[in-house]
């Protein structure tokens, strides 16, 4: 691996120490370099606080080293006033000699611009290095900037007779108990560790009758998600752990069904299921969410699947068989890896 490349890859490490906690701003790892040797490392830790360039700039203890230094980072350094300052002007500040960019930012209050100003004032100035290992950094950012909505992750179990839970109404409740969780346990820690990495998790309104799900995260530690809920006829009881006022919630209804929001709870009109998928997630990018992962039932699953818009799918399947319940969605795309985790096969598949 040529010395750009290694640094970059070091960058892209520390880029992803800040999952879950810097959305809706991308993830950002940035690497100074002096003499081959690193001198700072920064990474972007948390929404509304310093860039990566600034927490690698304070760690460098010989500042005179700065002059004489390159500096690699993921994505294209800011050039406007947000939360905090221009990271662009504190790098010409100090009189960084090069810098090294992954991938330029597709915001257009930065687009080109932080890579002018550094251009302008001297700087060399390299772009491109690791860009599909960039670009995969933020896919989720760049989709929300460039397609105006969130990133959408499809999450399902299933058995390998391809039933994603057990039917009620042909069950003891009993039974059904002991039958709809399909997944391993280990799996439900790691399921619950995503939740602690994406911004919001939706189920359709018979999985919240059905199931109840709370939607936080009990088997890892991290921040819960923020939840979404289709209850279209407005007609979910109150008393479902999602109402429960404990973390921010959506909720989507017929506009006639329209509700006055209440602490943590958002009611969102819908004005018919005509382009319901483009409705939802308008909706959801007004709200600032830069992933959305749609945990089902079948029909809210295979709606978004029928209408095209979705990134990627995670589909878990079970060694084991229900010969009969609600079958599984079905959706056409690349496989891009696949993960056995007690005898669970954790498939991710990538939208064509």
């Amino acid at each position: 691996m040529i010395p750009d490349e290694k640094y970059m890859q070091r960058a892209i490490e520390l880029a992803k120490l800040g999952v879950g906690s810097v959305s809706p701003n991308p993830q950002v790892g940035c690497v100074i370099v002096h003499n081959n040797k690193i001198i700072g490392e920064g990474w972007h830790q948390k929404f509304g606080e310093p860039h990566a360039e600034i927490h690698a700039l304070n760690s460098v203890t010989n500042k005179r080293l700065l002059k004489e230094s390159t500096l690699y980072v993921t994505l294209e350094p800011c050039s406007h006033f947000g939360k905090t300052p221009p990271c662009a002007h504190a790098l010409i500040n100090h009189g960084i000699k090069q810098v090294v960019i992954g991938i330029t930012d597709p915001n257009p209050l930065v687009s080109g611009k932080g890579m002018k100003l550094l251009n302008d004032a001297g700087i060399d100035v390299i772009t491109d290095i690791l860009k599909i290992e960039c670009t995969d950094l933020n896919k989720r950012y760049i989709t929300y900037i460039n397609q105006k909505r969130p990133y959408v992750i499809l999450k399902w179990a299933q058995t390998n007779d391809g039933f994603i839970a057990p039917d009620k109404n042909e069950l003891s409740e009993i039974e059904f108990e002991k039958h709809k969780q399909i997944s391993a346990t280990t799996v439900q820690k790691i399921t619950h560790m995503w939740r602690t990495q994406e911004d919001a998790f939706m189920v359709g309104t018979n999985t919240a009758l059905v199931d109840n799900p709370k939607l936080n995260v009990r088997h890892w530690q991290g921040r819960n998600p923020k939840r979404v809920v289709l209850d279209l006829n407005n007609r979910l009881p109150k008393s479902l752990n999602l109402f429960d006022g404990t973390q921010p919630t959506f909720v989507f209804v017929y506009e006639e069904h329209q509700t006055e929001s209440t602490h943590n709870i958002t009611y969102i009109p819908i004005s018919s299921t005509k382009n319901l998928v483009p409705q939802i997630l308008t909706e959801l990018y007004k709200h600032h969410i830069q992933s959305l992962v749609i945990e089902g039932g079948t029909q809210i699953l295979q709606t978004f699947i029928d209408s095209n818009i979705w990134d990627e799918a995670i589909i878990i399947e079970a060694p084991h068989q229900l010969t009969k319940g609600i079958k599984a969605p079905t959706l056409v795309g690349k496989n891009n890896d696949s993960l056995l985790i007690e005898n669970n096969i954790i498939t991710r598949i990538n939208h064509q």
